[in-house]
C-alpha cells in the first residue's frame, strides 16, 4: 500500500519575515546615512568654498591697507625730510646771524678802544 503523505499546512516562519524586515530596515538606514553623508559633504564643500572666498577678500583688504599705510609712511618720511632741511637752513641762518653780530660787537669794541687811545694820547 502506498503511504499517503500528510499535507501539512505551511506557516510562514516568523523568523524569516523578521529577517526580511531587519534587512529592509538596514537598507533604509544605510540609504538614509548615505544621503546624510552626501549632504554633509556638500555642506562642507560649500563652507570650504565660502571660507576661501572670505580669505581672498580679507587678503585683498589687507593688501589695500598695506598700500595705504606705505603711502602714509612715505608722506611722513618726505615731511620729516623737509622739516630736517628747513631746520638745517634755519640753523645756518642763525649761525650766520650770530657771526655777523659777533663781528659787529668786535668792531664796536675796537672803535671804542681806538677812541679811548686818542683821548689818552691827546
Amino acid at each position: 500500500m502506498a503511504t499517503v503523505k500528510k499535507k501539512a499546512s505551511r506557516k510562514k516562519s516568523s523568523g524569516a519575515s523578521k529577517k526580511k524586515q531587519a534587512a529592509d530596515r538596514r537598507k533604509a538606514l544605510a540609504s538614509k546615512m548615505r544621503a546624510d553623508l552626501s549632504a554633509t559633504r556638500q555642506a562642507l564643500r560649500a563652507a570650504n568654498a565660502a571660507a576661501r572666498e572670505e580669505l581672498k577678500l580679507v587678503k585683498a583688504a589687507a593688501r589695500a591697507e598695506i598700500t595705504v599705510l606705505k603711502d602714509q609712511l612715505a608722506a611722513v618720511k618726505k615731511r620729516e625730510q623737509e622739516l630736517m632741511t628747513l631746520g638745517e637752513k634755519k640753523a645756518k641762518m642763525m649761525l650766520a646771524a650770530g657771526e655777523r653780530w659777533e663781528k659787529q660787537q668786535i668792531a664796536k669794541i675796537q672803535r671804542t678802544i681806538k677812541k679811548k687811545r686818542r683821548k689818552v694820547s691827546a
